[in-house]
């Protein structure tokens, strides 16, 4: 076994502070850091814009030769994806299909020249579409009239939703680009995987019911709130035996092959040169066959129908909007950022460049802002879809601009051959393509076995989002994360430590069976900063850890002080030289006089005592005073972070109160910035001084067995440890007392060294 020795003298932190000379570091002022951000010189000009404008970056070292090819194959393999999940996305969404085309088309463009991800394919995204069909269907419902908004006058239904999708898009940019601007990239941190995974998996179980409808074939009107996906089922069971079978046939057929094919290309993507399009293929086949045999008119088919050519002119955001559905837009700005973000994060690592999360706002807020002005819906990305582009051999964004020109070809172009496409294909494509989704079920018994809090946060976000919609579920889960923070800082698993028997290592002493623990010392570590929440439950274990209460203590010792002082007033109570001895055999009453109960919790004040009174020894007139038996105790610091000043102010209380009871405190592994605080807070003085902390645990320890030698029968005796630093005058022969859990055994040592 491999071992180190180190030599050393016995550190305190002033003691170490006194030997090694720290460098002054000059801290910038706010001024300094506001002036130097308003500063501009052609350095900072070239990398502004290089960070404004990624493309350019990556752009002159763009590799032509090798790079191309693989760029146009992976290019019209995802803009044949793209063409297909616009249409389907455009039904989550509550809108006309080609809309989906012009979100697979201008959010694409313009995250070209602002983004910093390679390999991510923007545009529509399940969860976000869903979403803003909420927002639809509550401001223009499928039964009953619309809200009262004005610039609703004089348009069709489906005008109205597109105005209501594209404004509240429009908002949903404003604030990721704010966001961006304001560098608040680090907010996607909240969100952590188990909140992402619930609440995904949620988003999954609202898609697949909303697209039953068109898988069955029945007319069911969108709703939203509350219990929504409750009363769709139940609209859609009241109406069961109205099934459409051509739709569920078509949509059964069409989810077995593309389940099937797709589970090939998971398990031969090493061998297959580029996935086998399967989606594509089977929607090419359901337009011929629809087209054929005349699906919509002979067996009452619901199909995309007309598609117009060409692009929309550009549409302002309709103010009213803004106010109906900012409380939406808000959860939809950050669930479009964080899905993107993490996508773009497990491919930049893989492929090693770097993403900046701020640049990532600004470029999904400008392509949201754009788009929505040429009518798209809310836009991120769908990890199947960047799963395409980057498995083809993608290498660049040039990969997502070819896709926007196949997208573009076919609005301008070839959209009439979708035109025969039945609404139940693009449901069943779809329900297929939420098999990863769902599948995060699985990690429930994983977190249950492992982190139940996290377990809890990922039910309370997936069970909530389900039941209350997908906002309301969001913020639930957004609490129960926080809470479970909260609750892991408020009341951390606090634990008295003792030695590894041999060793300079310290553990908690319920883990370990040989261990050592010197009579009358006491080690307690908090794992957690303390701050205003904990401080309280601090103190609370802090007092379990010792044995008693300090104060409690502290108050008896002086009520028995005042009792002593007027027994010797009175005569009562006489010094002989065995001690004070009790004169009157009367009934001694204790001093009731709480006349100034401040007193009580001042130090112990034994100036006019003809003695000095030991507190463990019995006292005259049956003066009861709860016993102490520790004589040092060691804070291990090592995991506490910050301090707060409630916590500043608890922490010194509770010295002061160990202080006055005789027990010498000693903190350990202080961070150097608590301690800076802790002098610019004032926090020392007479009694709480900077002389109790220890650069280490062990350097504390050896300090209290020089100071308080372990005596067992009048032979002075110490524990080994494996070290070199030696206490002289500690070195002895004798007998050390070894603990093993909660047996004591005697074991002679030659000599032996602390």
């Amino acid at each position: 076994m491999k071992q180190y020795v180190v030599t050393r003298p016995l550190y305190s932190e002033d003691a170490f502070a006194d030997e090694h000379e720290k460098i002054h570091r000059h801290h910038k002022t706010v001024r300094h850091h506001v002036k130097q951000y308003f500063t501009c010189d052609l350095k900072r000009a070239k990398n502004a814009a290089l960070s404004l404008l990624p493309f350019i970056g990556w752009m002159r070292i763009y590799q032509l030769k090798e790079w191309l090819l693989s760029d146009i194959v992976s290019g019209v393999s995802t803009g044949l994806v793209a063409v297909l999940q616009g249409l389907a996305y455009s039904l989550l969404a509550s809108l006309p299909p080609w809309y989906g085309l012009f979100t697979a088309f201008f959010p694409v463009i313009i995250y070209f020249f602002l983004g910093t991800s390679r390999h991510i394919s923007v545009g529509a995204f399940p969860v976000l579409s869903l979403m803003v069909g909420a927002v639809v269907t509550r401001l223009v419902p499928d039964e009953g009239p619309p809200v009262n908004i004005t610039g609703f006058e004089g348009l069709t239904s489906d005008e109205q939703r597109v105005m209501v999708a594209a404004s509240v898009t429009f908002l949903m940019g404003i604030m990721q680009l704010a966001m961006g601007l304001l560098q608040v990239g680090f907010i996607v941190m909240y969100l952590s995987d188990t909140l992402v995974s619930g609440f995904t998996t949620a988003a999954a179980v609202h898609i697949l019911v909303s697209q039953l409808k068109f898988v069955l074939g029945l007319v069911v009107p969108g709703l939203s709130g509350p219990l929504s996906i409750v009363y769709t089922l139940e609209k859609i069971f009241v109406q069961i035996e109205k099934t459409n079978v051509c739709d569920l046939v078509t949509s059964i057929l069409i989810m077995v092959v593309v389940f099937i094919v797709k589970e090939i290309n998971d398990r031969y993507k090493a061998k297959l040169p580029v996935p086998i399009p399967i989606e594509v293929i089977m929607t090419v086949i359901a337009c011929g066959v629809s087209y054929a045999f005349n699906f919509q008119e002979i067996y009452k088919v619901d199909v995309v129908g007309r598609i117009p050519v060409g692009y929309e002119s550009p549409m302002a955001p309709n103010m009213q909007i803004f106010g109906q559905t900012a409380v939406e837009a808000f959860p939809m700005a950050i669930v479009g950022f964080a899905v993107a973000f993490s996508v773009a994060k497990v491919y930049s690592v893989k492929h090693d460049y770097i993403i900046d999360g701020n640049q990532e706002l600004i470029a999904f807020g400008a392509s949201n802002i754009i788009g929505a002005a040429f009518k798209s819906f809310a836009a991120s990305t769908a990890l199947s879809r960047s799963a395409v582009q980057e498995s083809t051999g993608g290498k660049t964004q040039i990969a997502g601009l070819l896709s926007a020109l196949i997208v573009m070809v076919v609005t301008l172009a070839i959209g009439f051959l979708l035109e025969p496409l039945p609404k139940s294909v693009l449901g069943a494509v779809v329900i297929v393509n939420l098999k990863g989704m769902l599948m995060q079920i699985r990690e429930v018994p994983y977190l249950w076995r492992r982190d139940r809090p996290d377990c809890l946060v990922w039910l309370g976000t997936c069970l909530a989002s389900i039941l209350l919609g997908l906002d309301l579920g969001l913020a639930v889960g957004l609490g129960m994360e926080l809470l479970t923070v909260v609750f892991r800082a408020q009341f951390p698993r606090c634990s008295v430590l003792a030695n590894i028997t041999g060793t300079d290592i310290y553990k908690d002493r319920k883990d370990y069976m040989t261990i050592y623990e010197p009579e009358g010392v006491k080690i307690f570590r908090i794992p957690s900063p303390i701050f205003f929440a904990n401080i309280d439950f601090f103190r609370g274990k802090l007092v379990e850890a010792v044995g008693f209460n300090p104060l409690r203590v502290l108050r008896k010792r002086n009520k028995a002080l005042r009792t002593i002082r007027k027994l010797l007033k009175k005569g009562e109570l006489q010094m002989t030289s065995k001690g004070l001895l009790l004169t009157s055999f009367g009934p001694i009453e204790e001093s009731e006089d709480e006349s100034n109960m401040e007193d009580l919790d001042q130090p112990t004040d034994f100036k006019d005592l003809p003695v000095q009174v030991n507190w463990n020894s019995e006292l005259p007139a049956n003066i009861q005073v709860p016993r102490v038996d520790v004589h040092s105790l060691i804070l291990d610091f090592s995991a506490v972070s910050f301090l707060d000043i409630s916590a500043l102010k608890g922490l010194k209380a509770a010295l002061k109160e160990l202080i006055r009871v005789e027990v010498e405190v000693y903190i350990v592994a202080c961070d150097a910035y608590i301690l800076e605080k802790l002098h610019s807070c004032k926090f020392f003085d007479d009694e709480v001084k900077s002389s109790m902390f220890f650069l280490t645990l062990h350097d504390a320890m050896l300090h209290i067995l020089e100071k308080h030698p372990v005596n067992s029968e009048n032979t002075k005796v110490c524990e080994k440890v494996i070290t070199t630093a030696t206490i002289h005058g500690n070195q002895c022969n004798g007998v050390s007392s070894l603990r093993s859990r909660d047996k004591f055994v005697h074991v002679s040592e030659p000599e032996t060294k602390f």
